[in-house]
């Protein structure tokens, strides 16, 4: 999971902790040394939706992006589900690529594309504006208090999410995480560029429409963790 410093967004970014598992099958190699190249994001210069994936006959598609999309499953189920809009997925462990490629490959997904690296160095490459949707599912809770900084869930990250979104775009996270839920909750509350979409407790207890279940959130409710779900709409300026 993309880790990060509080501060500015665009240059203090910065990954922690291991890149790679588990040795790789051939199968698996070669994904990563075939599909990968085809569908990366490219590195450098701006970043559009008509740049990734051409142009649509319904104008500019409706972008989404994935902050740490694990091994891949609710990236590719999201973009199943939208064929006509267009995804990003930034994660920087190799084995959480491969799995996302796995997706790409079975599913025939034209409409995604990935980066193995640090997240926030594509959304500062992408226009202002431009996203209808941002996805932070389970991030890395760095649950110790001098680890804090590492958190995704910080002012300078969240700050950058927000200049992203267009007006009415949403922001969805979600952990099983206590001390992350009470540092999300403290980091969303009193910002006034997001509306929280919650009316009931019940709102952040169940999964929402078109959110599916993940391997890793199977794994924690496994363990008994209870499971939190949030939804942000983006506010005009």
């Amino acid at each position: 999971m993309t880790a990060f410093k509080t501060g500015d967004p665009t240059t203090l970014n910065r990954l922690y902790g291991r890149q790679s598992g588990h040795k790789l099958r051939a199968g698996q190699q070669a994904l990563v040394e075939e599909l990968l190249p085809a569908i990366s994001v490219p590195e450098d210069g701006e970043i559009t939706a008509t740049r990734l994936f051409g142009p649509s006959a319904f104008g500019e598609r409706p972008l989404h992006f994935e902050i740490g999309f694990g091994s891949g499953e609710h990236l590719a189920y999201r973009a199943d589900m939208l064929p006509d809009h267009g995804f990003i997925g930034c994660e920087p462990f190799l084995n959480g690529v491969v799995g996302a490629l796995g997706h790409v490959r079975d599913r025939h997904l034209a409409n995604v594309r990935l980066h193995m690296g640090n997240a926030l160095d594509v959304l500062a490459r992408i226009p202002d504006g431009a996203l209808s949707f941002v996805y932070l599912l389970h991030p890395d809770p760095w649950p110790k208090a001098r680890h804090a900084k590492r958190r995704m869930m910080n002012k300078g990250p969240v700050d950058l999410i927000a200049a992203k979104l267009k007006p009415g775009g949403e922001f969805r996270f979600g952990t099983d995480h206590p001390v992350y839920l009470r540092w999300a909750l403290m980091t969303m509350r009193g910002r006034t560029d997001f509306e929280w979409l919650c009316e009931t407790p019940r709102d952040f207890l169940q999964r929402p429409g078109g959110w599916p279940e993940t391997r890793y959130e199977a794994k924690a409710r496994q363990k008994g963790h209870e499971v939190w779900y949030f939804r942000y709409r983006r506010r005009p300026d």
